[in-house]
């Protein structure tokens, strides 16, 4: 847990605005490893980890709170797009959307079983995965169909 505790720490005082100040997370709802943080804003942001693990905090860090992913999945990143629309990858090719702001995870089709590490959206609808054995996902359409993606060599 404290692992947990210390890479949280860092993490947030990354993403918010308190350049030489560290934040100490004061709670944390799991002793799993966290492996990616985003914020939608100044207050509002996503954990993801082992086992499914999704966390939110609607305060900065102060606190965080646990959400029902629907997965036992390492999860492995998170982004969203909007304060309601997020989404997180993970083994075994393993994507969720959400449309209300993490109270909800949508299983997505990926095509694939290799494990996804990084989510990124340019967009509302246009977004990239990359994953194990140089998977690259793409979708135009906010998540519905996710593409593969050809790699060419020295990219």
């Amino acid at each position: 847990m404290k692992k947990n505790t210390i890479i949280l720490a860092v993490l947030i005082s990354i993403a918010t605005t308190t350049k030489a100040q560290w934040v100490t997370l004061l709670s944390s709802p799991t002793t799993w490893d966290l492996y990616s943080v985003y914020f939608v804003d100044s207050n509002t942001g996503y954990a993801v980890g082992e086992s499914g693990t999704i966390i939110k905090t609607p305060n900065g860090g102060t606190n965080w709170t646990m959400q029902i992913s629907g997965t036992t999945e390492r999860l492995s990143s998170v982004c969203f797009t909007d304060p309601n629309t997020g989404y997180a990858v993970g083994v075994s090719g393993t994507i969720l959307k959400t449309t209300n702001g993490g109270t909800n995870w949508i299983m997505q089709t990926s095509g694939t079983l290799y494990a996804l590490s990084s989510v990124y959206f340019t967009g509302t609808d246009t977004g990239y995965i990359a994953g194990d054995n140089a998977t690259k996902l793409k979708t135009i359409d906010g998540g519905t169909n996710w593409t593969p993606q050809q790699i060419a060599m020295g990219e």
